[in-house]
C-alpha cells in the first residue's frame, strides 16, 4: 500500500450560471473523487449559481493522481441528471509547495497558471500564500455541459508522522 503524503482540503465555494436541468432551475452538488475517495457537498435547491462554502479532505498517495469534479441535478423520482464536470491537477499547486518558500506576507502571489486545453481552467488560477500556506484559487469550466463554472481552492496539509512533500520531485 502507498504511503499517504498528506492531506488536500478542497473548498468548493460555489457554481456560476450552471446548467438548468429542471423546469427553470436546478438543484446542484458536487460529486468529489480521488483514487478510491468519493465525498459530496449538499445540495442546493432550484439555483444555478449556488453557494455551496464546503471544506472536503482528501488524502493524497500521489501528487499525480487528479481530483475530479462531477455536478448533478438532485432529482426525487429520477435518477439525478449530469451537469458537467472538471478535473484539478495538483502538479502546478504541488511545485509551489517545493519552491521552500516560508513567512511571506499574505495575499502574495506565488505563481499564476494560465488556462489551457489540458486544464479546465476558465481564467488565470493563482498560488497566493495566506495563514503561512500556499492556497491555489481557481474557476473550473465544466465539461460535458452547454455552460457552468465552479469556484474552488485547494490547500495542502501535512500529516504528523506521514513523509509529505519532503524529497519529491515532479
Amino acid at each position: 500500500m502507498e504511503a499517504i503524503l498528506g492531506f488536500i482540503k478542497l473548498r468548493i465555494k460555489r457554481g456560476i450560471n450552471l446548467a438548468k436541468r429542471d423546469a427553470f432551475s436546478s438543484d446542484p452538488y458536487v460529486i468529489v473523487k480521488m483514487d478510491e475517495q468519493k465525498l459530496k457537498t449538499p445540495f442546493i435547491r432550484k439555483n444555478i449559481n449556488p453557494v455551496w462554502n464546503e471544506e472536503l479532505t482528501l488524502y493524497v498517495k500521489d501528487v499525480a493522481t487528479p481530483i475530479y469534479l462531477q455536478v448533478f441535478d438532485k432529482d426525487t423520482f429520477t435518477a439525478d441528471d449530469e451537469m458537467g464536470d472538471a478535473v484539478i491537477d495538483l502538479r502546478p499547486y504541488i511545485e509551489c509547495h517545493l519552491m521552500g518558500l516560508e513567512r511571506l506576507p499574505d495575499g502574495c502571489v506565488v505563481k499564476r497558471i494560465q488556462p489551457d486545453r489540458i486544464n479546465c481552467l476558465a481564467d488565470e488560477s493563482t498560488c497566493f500564500w495566506r495563514d503561512g500556506n500556499i492556497v491555489q484559487h481557481m474557476i473550473l469550466r465544466l465539461k460535458n455541459v452547454e455552460c457552468g463554472e465552479i469556484e474552488c481552492e485547494i490547500e495542502w496539509r501535512d500529516i504528523p508522522g506521514c513523509n509529505g512533500l519532503a524529497g519529491l520531485t515532479l
